[in-house]
């Protein structure tokens, strides 16, 4: 049996394409020669299976008013299930967590994320096996977008997505210190964080003003 790879995303994971002059094709949805999934299927080769499972406008756990079903928390199961034996799952969600409607900062996203993790990992769709998931952020939007359908603040919302799920993933995978929460670890994380860019930021000065002297 080939080596099972689910790929649970958004519109990133179907493949929309917003603008048809971006598609070889002209239309809607970038073609099997261009998606990220097909072409990983490409590269992996015939001992694996790729599935997609993307879906336009899906979210980790916030539910649509306007839309039914398109949070991945509460399809978790059954859309698993019918996946089965899943070797691994490539999550990538969280754009349109940042629509003004959900009313959620980029921590909200990654708590979002961390509840759909836990979930995923209860669901007996693993052959046995313990869960594997590999989260990936989705691309930040780009300064000066504007859509009324996302809202207001998506922009800045969106650059913070990726540095909470490192730290919801370092919450899932990292060792706890004796007597240490959650909350401390977390905020353990950040002030590392914030120690590398101050590092960075020196040896950013350091070498400007070695190019003054130069």
């Amino acid at each position: 049996m080939k080596t099972h790879i689910l790929c649970l995303g958004d519109s990133n994971t179907h493949g929309y394409c917003a603008d048809p002059k971006d598609n070889a094709d002209g239309g809607i949805r970038f073609n099997e020669d261009e998606r990220w999934t097909c072409r990983l299927q490409t590269a992996l080769g015939d001992k694996y299976l790729v599935t997609e499972e993307g879906l336009s406008g899906r979210t980790t756990v916030f539910v649509d008013p306007i839309h039914e079903s398109m949070d991945a928390l509460s399809v978790a199961y059954p859309l698993l299930k019918s996946h089965e034996v899943i070797d691994l799952l490539i999550i990538m969600l969280g754009t349109n967590d940042v629509k003004e409607r959900f009313n959620a900062n980029a921590a909200c996203i990654g708590a979002g994320m961390e509840r759909l993790i836990q979930k995923c990992k209860t669901v007996d769709c693993w052959g046995g096996k313990e869960p594997n998931i590999l989260v990936v952020a989705p691309p930040r939007i780009k300064e000066g977008f504007h859509d009324e359908v996302m809202g207001d603040g998506c922009v800045e919302k969106s650059k913070g997505v990726a540095d909470w799920y490192k730290i919801i993933a370092a919450c899932l995978l990292y060792t706890f210190r004796a007597h240490e929460t959650k909350a401390n670890l977390v905020c353990r994380l950040l002030l590392e964080k914030k120690k590398k860019l101050q590092r960075r930021t020196i040896n950013t000065r350091r070498n400007l003003k070695r190019h003054e002297y130069c």
